[in-house]
């Protein structure tokens, strides 16, 4: 008889196994979220889990460290070279429009040559010239919802509808589609945003939530410093409230609406819940009018945070009360970037102001209250370049009125000056096309970091371009897209594009030139304290990222359930890269690759069967890379580590040759 039971036993078994309930997941970003700023004050829930779970101390968001770069990455396991996201603002190489536009030879069309990605529209357009999917990546939420997952992203314009990329388009009406899925932003319920599907927009009636996002002025006017979205100018500071309203109608949607609706039967679902704080606010804030102290470290920006924590603890406070749920559902919060506060002025923590032409020039007066002596205006790598190079100015965000050129020219000669609003063409004659590929140089502004591009793919211009940035005084990197540097001799100053993972399958359009521009800190060794010169509207004394700082890279990154370890501090290198693997062999799914820049399975952290079927390989520290000296005898240096066959890049600084070859 016990034979016959243990037979019994051994045929059942596979069928129980299979049988088994799949995993759900939930992945929260905390936009802008440095490791730092997670204290058992300010983030008790984010402390909590981490201490609970599993601590990654060293983790990474790809450069450059801007939002919809990292959710590309978060969205497919694929670095900017696979994707193509390589910044917020980018060069597609077309005039970008929807693709139901008809113009005639003498209309002004609506459009952009240089479009900002935190926009469903844009992103719509983007996949419309790049074959329905800009990334080229499947992306693991997408991958999910074909495997019969429940499926919702919810929160941050842009990049979560990054995350399901491949159902946003243009339907046969020429209106915006997500095809059924669910994806919730800052412009649901508008005309600008995704549908609600249907069943969802019931539930949300019967929960007497509003079917419209709220948006971020909290109710006030959007000067108010109650608004989240002021950003003050330069003589009247920014907002001093969190994204109270937006984030709770965000928070209430999930728990209230979405999670009961997943588990109200058998199939397992995938959440990515992703938060615009601490990032909005650390962007506005206005406690630090011109001052670099206390920048983002004030108390509106540690709002922020207990923002982003309250959100957070309403999810796990409904995983608590229904345990079942929670039993058998991984968590796993990141960030995609760190931040840094702003500097338009000094280059360096002892006070040294930058020497530039574009912070002496006395510009023409604008809506905005005037800038102080010496500012770095927006658009300034433009203008340093236009001044350099005797070259004429483009505003890429102003049609012209009349004449020949297609674009508004800028007065960079004679006082008054005139600075672009953002990104510029560059050019020896008038650009008339618009999609700017007359232009010789195209600088798409982004923050901490800026993209240059040379249509023309000419060597000569673009060895030119890189000879006039190795003598500008906030430089803090120099990367060359390879073709241009067959020796690193060829590229004096600057390393390879393929050195930061810029150079993979992806089809959207390659800058020639990416420029890191300086970071330093106030204090030694205190990432908090950490300073960035950036190419911006916003403030001295506000906030922003996209640089190569290790505060910038170093993001805040955690998880919890019954697939980690409980209790364990992961010391080996990993980032953002490794979310879509680790969560993939979770839920027991296999994404395509094009290319092949992918993170890696994050087994040193696993617990139980998913730990099963490998182990890290031996991480290790990576001697930085150096490039040949220039002219002046200044080198990029690249601090960067490996596991597992993945690099990931901790920091990168431009140093004179005297210097130590580090950034530390």
């Amino acid at each position: 008889m016990r034979l016959k039971l243990l037979a019994a036993t051994l045929v059942l078994s596979p069928i129980l196994y299979a049988q088994a309930p799949r995993r759900n997941v939930i992945l929260f970003v905390a936009d802008g979220l440095r490791r730092g700023s997670v204290t058992p004050e300010d983030m008790p829930t984010f402390y909590a889990l981490r201490s609970h779970g599993v601590d990654f101390i060293n983790s990474h968001a790809v450069y450059p460290t801007f939002t919809t770069a990292n959710a590309s990455v978060i969205a497919t396991g694929h670095g900017l070279g696979d994707t193509g996201d390589y910044s917020n603002a980018l060069y597609p190489g077309v005039w970008l429009t929807p693709p139901f536009v008809n113009l005639t030879l003498n209309e002004q069309p609506a459009g952009y040559v240089i479009p900002f990605l935190e926009n469903d529209a844009v992103l719509a357009d983007m996949n419309a010239i790049f074959h329905g999917n800009y990334l080229g990546e499947k992306t693991l939420l997408s991958t999910a919802r074909a495997a019969g997952f429940h499926v919702a992203s919810i929160g941050k314009i842009g990049p979560t509808a990054i995350q399901q990329i491949d159902v946003v388009h243009y339907d046969q009406d020429d209106a915006l589609t997500s095809e059924n899925a669910i994806i919730l932003d800052d412009a649901t319920g508008t005309n600008v945003g995704l549908p609600i599907p249907v069943a969802l927009r019931q539930s949300m009636v019967e929960a007497g939530l509003p079917l419209e996002a709220p948006q971020r002025t909290n109710g006030f006017l959007a000067t108010s410093i109650w608004s989240n979205g002021n950003s003050g100018d330069a003589t009247h500071p920014g907002t001093q409230q969190a994204n109270l309203t937006q984030q709770s109608w965000f928070a209430d949607v999930t728990t209230k609406v979405i999670l009961p609706q997943f588990t109200a039967d058998a199939k397992p679902f995938a959440l990515l819940f992703w938060s615009r704080d601490p990032d909005g606010t650390q962007h506005n804030q206005g406690d630090s009018l011109q001052q670099l102290s206390p920048g983002i470290n004030g108390e509106t920006s540690r709002r922020a945070l207990r923002n982003a924590d309250r959100a957070l603890k309403q999810l796990l406070d409904w995983l608590d009360a229904h345990p079942a749920v929670k039993a058998n559902t991984d968590i796993l919060v990141t960030s995609d970037h760190g931040f840094a506060t702003i500097s338009r002025r000094e280059v360096a923590a002892d006070g040294t102001q930058t020497a530039e032409v574009s912070s002496a020039l006395a510009y023409s007066k604008t809506t905005k209250a005037p800038e102080p002596q010496g500012t770095l205006p927006t658009g300034f790598v433009a203008v340093d370049l236009a001044v350099r190079g005797h070259m004429r100015l483009f505003d890429a965000e102003i049609r012209a009125l009349a004449g020949g050129a297609a674009f508004k020219e800028l007065n960079v000669t004679e006082s008054p000056a005139e600075a672009p609003a953002g990104s510029a063409f560059l050019s020896d004659k008038d650009v008339q096309r618009l999609d700017g590929s007359d232009a010789r140089l195209i600088v798409a502004a982004n923050g901490g970091s800026d993209l240059i591009y040379v249509p023309s793919g000419n060597p000569e211009i673009v060895h030119q371009t890189l000879a006039m940035l190795t003598r500008l005084d906030y430089v803090g990197g120099l990367f060359v897209d390879d073709k241009y540097c067959p020796t690193p001799a060829a590229c004096p100053g600057a390393l390879r594009l393929s050195d930061i993972n810029l150079v993979g399958s992806s089809k959207v359009p390659r800058p020639a030139i990416v420029i890191a521009l300086k970071t330093f800190y106030l204090h030694p060794g205190d990432l908090q304290s950490a300073i960035q010169i950036a190419d911006t509207s916003l403030q001295e004394g506000q906030g922003n990222h996209g640089g190569f700082g290790r505060a910038q890279t170093f993001n805040n990154m955690a998880a919890i359930g019954p697939d980690f370890k409980s209790g364990f501090v992961d010391p080996d290198p990993m980032g953002n890269m490794d979310i879509v693997p680790t969560m993939a062999k979770i839920l027991g799914l296999t994404l395509p690759s094009v290319g092949t820049l992918k993170g890696r399975v994050l087994t040193e952290a696993l617990a139980g069967p998913a730990q099963a079927g490998g182990k890290a390989d031996k991480a290790e520290t990576l001697k930085p890379l150096v490039s040949a000296p220039s002219e002046e005898g200044f080198r990029t240096v690249l601090e960067r580590q490996r596991a597992a066959g993945v690099s990931y890049l901790d920091s990168a600084c431009y140093v004179a040759k005297a210097q130590a070859e580090t950034c530390r």
